[in-house]
């Protein structure tokens, strides 16, 4: 059942299912160290799928530098292949669009998903960089 929270209305064990599925996938199965766990998620919206008890699929939505922008996109690998990516990326987009109607969305994508991301009207724009120990591209959508 999809769940569109803000940091309060998160429950004790969402919170922890939620840290839990990033740490797992962004820090321990990419191998980078940094601090996964950030100043953004009490001002975001949190977006995420529970299914058999358990976040599934999870993204964070918030404002930066007078845009909006989403992040930690993940679907837990055991729940891959079943749409729920393309299913998040409708989620994302439609309480961009609610809770911050008409401003540009921009966003730090890891290169391997660029072509995710263009499925959806996002565009790259410049040469990749490093961002937390991960080549990531510039991507946007109005």
């Amino acid at each position: 059942m999809w769940q569109v929270k803000r940091f309060s209305e998160l429950s004790t064990k969402e919170l922890f299912d939620i840290f839990y599925l990033r740490t797992k996938i962004f820090v321990m199965d990419q191998k980078r160290i940094y601090q996964e766990v950030d100043e953004h998620d009490p001002e975001a919206i949190h977006i995420f799928d529970i299914i058999d008890g358990k976040v599934a699929a999870y993204a964070r939505i918030f404002p930066q530098n007078n845009n909006v922008t989403f992040g930690r996109v993940v679907t837990d690998p055991q729940y891959r292949g079943l749409g729920l990516g393309n299913e998040l990326m409708k989620y994302i987009l439609s309480t961009i669009q609610k809770n911050y109607p008409n401003q540009l969305i921009e966003i730090e994508a890891q290169v391997q998903v660029e072509g995710f991301y263009k499925k959806f009207g996002f565009q790259t724009h410049g040469e990749p960089f490093l961002f937390n120990h991960t080549p990531h591209l510039k991507m946007t959508k109005i």
